[in-house]
């Protein structure tokens, strides 16, 4: 089988019991970093040293294929650096392969920095969605951020330190300067800190340099109750800002709840 094997992201007393186990009977693994993996083995004193595999996002493609097939005849482990793999991780494409050849995926569960963030960011739990890491240039990920500004569940973000500050101000534009967040930097390791506050108020503590591994949780939009007037004016708006009228009328119909193809139509005539 593919097996999945969470490792810690941070205190490697997170390592389950299973976990150990099972790397240290391993007898191959597909790694995001074999060097990686390969100090992983020593610090929790695994003596096994199974066949370390490079599996990562510029070789996935060219790998998956033999990786499943080796899956028929024997255990495949797959790890990442750090949390379960797939998750902003690679092994999509392995799993992929596997479900569509009728080779069996397994997992063992274990840290995963998304979950670990939203539990300690004291917002809503219910209801999140998972995003990755926002794009790196300013006008995607603006475009980006507009789409989820009515999103009402609970959002979760990567980021890197170096653009964190960048990143919390364009969302205080998009999402509205008291929006709560939570930034979570270095879960489980020694300088582990959760800072909470409006997205302008977490901009601005960020734009003196934030280290480590970051992970950000957003506060879910507010319900509203637009007017049709309103929301006609926003798609117009949107569309004028140079999106497509029908991303703009779907967009805005999630965020308030009118009829998509009415706002659609609303907007065609009014053009």
């Amino acid at each position: 089988m593919i097996l999945l094997a969470a490792t810690p992201i941070g205190n490697l007393g997170d390592a389950s019991v299973r976990l150990r186990e099972t790397l240290a009977s391993a007898t191959v693994i597909a790694a995001e970093d074999t060097r990686h993996t390969a100090q992983l083995l020593r610090l929790l004193e695994i003596e096994n040293r199974p066949e370390l595999v490079a599996l990562h996002d510029h070789n996935e493609h060219d790998r998956a294929a033999s990786l499943v097939e080796r899956a028929r005849h024997e255990d495949v482990v797959l790890v990442s650096d750090a949390g379960m793999p797939t998750v902003s991780d690679p092994g999509f494409r392995v799993v992929q392969l596997a479900a569509e050849a009728g080779v069996r995926v397994s997992a063992i569960p274990g840290p995963s920095a998304v979950v670990t963030a939203l539990a300690v960011s004291g917002l809503p739990t219910d209801r999140f969605a998972f995003e990755g890491f926002l794009p790196r240039k300013g006008g995607d990920r603006n475009r980006l951020l507009r789409e989820l500004a009515g999103e009402r569940r609970t959002l979760v973000f990567f980021e890197a330190p170096s653009r964190l500050a960048t990143s919390l101000a364009d969302l205080a534009d998009a999402f509205g300067a008291d929006r709560p967040a939570a930034v979570c930097r270095e879960l489980t390791k020694l300088y582990e800190e959760v800072k909470r506050g409006g997205l302008a108020e977490l901009a601005e503590w960020a734009r003196a340099g934030v280290r480590g591994e970051i992970v950000v949780v957003v506060g879910g939009a507010p319900a509203t109750a637009a007017s049709p007037e309103a929301a006609l004016a926003e798609v117009l708006s949107r569309v004028a800002a140079g999106d497509r009228l029908k991303d703009a009328a779907r967009e805005v119909a999630a965020a308030s709840g009118l009829s998509s193809k009415e706002l659609y139509a609303a907007a065609l005539a009014a053009k």
